[in-house]
């Protein structure tokens, strides 16, 4: 997560809430007004025009995924995810009884899903496809070309719904631009976009998210909130309105911080032993491949932390495709990272 400070004024509209009594329910889609500034914020960073009736908010992310998966998940279908990918995904739809279809995302790649091996594992049954983009754990950016290719190939299979996880989009490096799904009114009635404020915002703990979902299903996700949490808190509602109508100069401060860590610990990972890592294009997470050292994801993992004191996240935590490769997150200082990949170091050099 964010190692920065939800910004002050976010935390003092929270605050006023508080004080001016906002202590009540709140509706289970959301209040109005922060539904019309996430309408307002989608336009403004994709140029879309998004309902605020369309628009539930969560608490948190993972809400949307799960309901998206209890509704299209059930013995006999398949939802394809990405691979190395977040572990949510395929631990949700194992739950639904659905198969899980790995989209096996590729070093040489970049981490960036191929639109023609998407397209090519779709299948009757397939009722779903879950996207991320900038990704956990590969920091993998998929281009323009790509997305573009992926949906002119869906024409195809009127029978498929996106999900198309977003909560990066903001945290992007090397000129990169976010291409949104929403800029493809062609799969609108069957596009469902998870966003919030977590990551950009440095609200973690807040647990506020939101999701867009086909007109035709938005009763249906919103009898589940009834059912599963109620409501938002009210005051986190506000905070998410100072979020994305305050100024945005702490989101500035906060990704030209990432990027400087980006570009300090890949040369770094790259000069240890047995270690080759791609730049990542966003997010927050270096994937280097660690099969030149011979041991496998589960026991460096283990050993860097155990022997090092350094936590990383093997990368077979995140699915089939991620055995020889580490998970490294630069949400912390260059210091800090800089201690962290010296003892790597040593420990590697003790090994040999």
């Amino acid at each position: 997560q964010p190692d920065f400070q939800t910004p002050a004024h976010i935390v003092e509209a929270a605050i006023k809430a508080l004080r001016d009594g906002h202590h009540g329910y709140t509706p289970a889609q959301g209040i109005l007004p922060l539904r019309e500034s996430v309408a307002k914020d989608l336009h403004k960073r994709h140029g879309v025009e998004v309902s605020p009736d369309n628009i539930v908010i969560m608490p948190g992310g993972k809400p949307t995924m799960f309901f998206a998966v209890l509704m299209f998940g059930q013995p006999g279908m398949e939802i394809m995810y990405p691979d190395p990918g977040f572990p949510i995904y395929r631990s949700m739809i194992q739950y639904s009884g659905a198969k899980a279809v790995p989209i096996a995302l590729k070093e040489e790649n970049g981490f960036a899903f191929s639109a023609d091996e998407v397209l090519a594992q779709i299948t009757p049954k397939t009722s779903l496809i879950i996207l991320n983009s900038p990704g956990n754990p590969t920091g993998g950016a998929v281009p323009k070309e790509e997305v573009a290719k992926l949906v002119a190939g869906l024409a195809k299979h009127p029978h498929v719904t996106v999900m198309s996880d977003e909560i990066y989009s903001q945290m992007l490096y090397d000129g990169r631009e976010h291409e949104s799904f929403l800029r493809y009114p062609e799969i609108r009635d069957r596009l469902i976009i998870l966003d919030g404020w977590s990551k950009t915002y440095a609200m973690t703990g807040w647990r506020l998210g939101f999701s867009v979902w086909p007109k035709s299903i938005v009763d249906t996700v919103v009898r589940l909130c009834v059912n599963n949490h109620s409501c938002v808190n009210a005051p986190t509602q506000f905070a998410g309105i100072a979020a994305l109508e305050g100024p945005q100069d702490d989101v500035v401060k906060m990704v030209k911080a990432f990027d400087e860590r980006r570009r300090a610990i890949v040369p770094m990972l790259n000069q240890l032993p047995g270690f080759t890592c791609v730049n990542p294009g966003g997010a927050f997470y270096a994937f280097p491949n660690i099969t030149g050292t011979g041991m496998s994801a589960r026991e460096l993992q283990n050993r860097m932390l155990e022997e090092a004191g350094v936590a990383t996240v093997a990368g077979t935590s995140f699915g089939i495709h991620g055995e020889g490769y580490i998970r490294f997150s630069y949400a912390n200082s260059i210091e800090n990272i800089r201690k962290a990949i010296e003892r790597v170091g040593t420990l590697l050099m003790e090994k040999r």
